[in-house]
């Protein structure tokens, strides 16, 4: 039952997102605490990852699948950073905007990604590995990048970005890791539930930042709204040319290009279709809650937060329908 509630993400989510933009006060606790509460919240995502890993087990998966691990991050660091700037040029999105869909697609891969791995019959060994791997390596390629790529736009201060990285990342998965070493019987009784609290968790997280900036929104929208004489086609083009629509289309576009990319890079380079799939939805699907946390911390805009809390929203239906769309041809298929 907790396993099966844990896989509604999606539908908790998006449910967060239509109460944060009726009524963005239901989360204005949260808000109000912000940046400390999102670093809490995200910390305790990456504790709940580290629960569940040993050591030893990442150690031999690495060893079994050594190429197609490297070739994953490589494409997760080098595939996305690209779409990012490409797209946040196309459609001439703003600076804070530009940062934060640069910022999102700088961010490693998202533990969502595994569970979506699972349901399209992918190689869920190689998606556990290259999540651990790229969060990992977050702690240095996440500033480095997004430095290069969004210095232009706006100012980044990448030490500071690398420290806040390894201390919502690494430090939570160190110490979860060590408990599942020190007190496996306790670690036990919890792990069952530890999905559950962090789908929750990131659900929260990416809620209050679209509540936070809900009212900048609506204020975008108001012309497309009012503006009630336009024919339909013209009513759609106006909301599309708002932030809100723009930054949609944006997300909806990086993570779409993400999962395409992926798998024919994965192909071109002669990966079975399991770990084509594995690769391609763990490119695809970024860790938005850290894109949140980062975003938050270290950017005077609230609207850089922006792009990673609505792909949280995007990039789980989309992950989540491109999953079950595989989980009807058998990979074994060569057709």
């Amino acid at each position: 039952m907790v396993s099966d509630a844990a896989s509604l993400y999606p539908i908790y989510v998006t449910l967060g997102g239509v109460v944060a933009y009726v009524r963005p006060s239901t989360f204005s606790w949260f808000v109000e605490k912000a940046p400390t509460s999102y670093s809490l919240g995200f910390g305790f995502i990456m504790l709940s990852m580290g629960l569940t890993l040993e050591l030893q087990d990442l150690i031999n998966l690495f060893l079994q699948n050594s190429f197609a691990i490297i070739f994953g991050c490589l494409a997760q660091y080098t595939i996305m950073p690209v779409l990012g700037l490409v797209i946040s040029k196309i459609l001439r999105l703003s600076p804070s905007l530009s940062a934060g869909l640069i910022l999102l697609s700088c961010c490693p891969g998202g533990t969502a990604s595994n569970v979506v791995t699972l349901i399209a019959q992918g190689d869920v060994a190689l998606s556990i590995v290259m999540t651990v791997c790229t969060t990992l390596g977050a702690v240095l390629l996440t500033p480095t990048l997004t430095k290069i790529l969004v210095g232009t736009y706006v100012p980044v201060d990448a030490l500071k970005l690398s420290i806040s990285t390894l201390q919502v990342v690494v430090l939570p998965i160190l110490l979860g890791s060590y408990m599942q070493s020190k007190f496996p019987k306790a670690v036990k009784l919890v792990t069952p539930f530890s999905p559950l609290f962090t789908v929750l968790a990131a659900s929260l997280l990416a809620c209050s930042v679209f509540a936070e900036n809900v009212v900048h929104l609506k204020s975008s929208m108001a012309g497309a709204s009012l503006s009630s004489d336009l024919s339909p086609l013209l009513l759609s083009k106006t909301i599309l040319s708002s932030e809100l629509g723009v930054t949609v289309l944006a997300v909806l576009l990086l993570h779409f290009a993400g999962f395409f990319v992926g798998y024919i890079s994965a192909s071109v380079a002669g990966f079975r279709e399991t770990q084509r799939r594995a690769i391609s939805i763990e490119v695809g699907m970024q860790n938005s809650s850290l894109g949140v946390v980062l975003a938050t911390a270290h950017f005077s805009s609230s609207m850089v937060a922006l792009p990673p809390a609505i792909s949280a929203v995007i990039k789980n239906i989309m992950g989540s329908s491109l999953g079950y769309f595989w989980r009807c041809i058998d990979p074994a298929d060569n057709k």
